[in-house]
């Protein structure tokens, strides 16, 4: 990942191809996981003028907070965001960086179903297809730009 945001030209680029992937869509909030979602998040939420909303670890996040418990391989953890940051009936897009094993983006799609919003697409750099995540998302629209082999 650190070689793509090192190279402008690539990082505006995949950019653009997950904006283009967008044209047509009502979209409210693109909704980014910590830690990179937050760099692939804003930027396209800038394209499509609307609002950006992080989601986060426990306790990361000043105010009142909503969230969401989900299980790892290793144990469990949660997702936070504010409480008001999505209203219901909000279409949003969830961004991150990398699908492994599912856990991640299903927790932020029951979030966004505790609040009443609707996930309209999930956008990812890369996927590791060997780790099943995809087959643990039924229902959450996946776009993918690069799919890895291998472990």
């Amino acid at each position: 990942m650190t070689t793509l945001l090192l190279d402008p030209v690539a990082f505006k680029h995949t950019i653009d191809m997950f904006v283009e992937r967008l044209e047509g869509k009502k979209v409210d909030a693109v909704v980014g996981f910590e830690a990179r979602g937050f760099i692939f998040g804003p930027p396209i939420a800038l394209a499509l003028g609307c609002a950006f909303v992080p989601l986060r670890k426990p306790k990361k996040l000043p105010g009142a907070t909503i969230g969401v418990d989900y299980s790892l391989e290793y144990g469990s953890d949660r997702l936070e965001m504010h409480v008001d940051a999505v209203k219901a009936g909000a279409n949003v897009v969830l961004v991150d960086d990398l699908l492994a094993t599912g856990g991640t983006l299903g927790a932020g799609k029951a979030l966004m179903d505790k609040v009443g919003a609707t996930v309209v697409e999930s956008l990812l750099v890369i996927e590791l297809p060997a780790l099943g995540g995809r087959a643990k998302l039924s229902g959450v629209p996946v776009h993918v730009l690069v799919e890895m082999e291998g472990e």
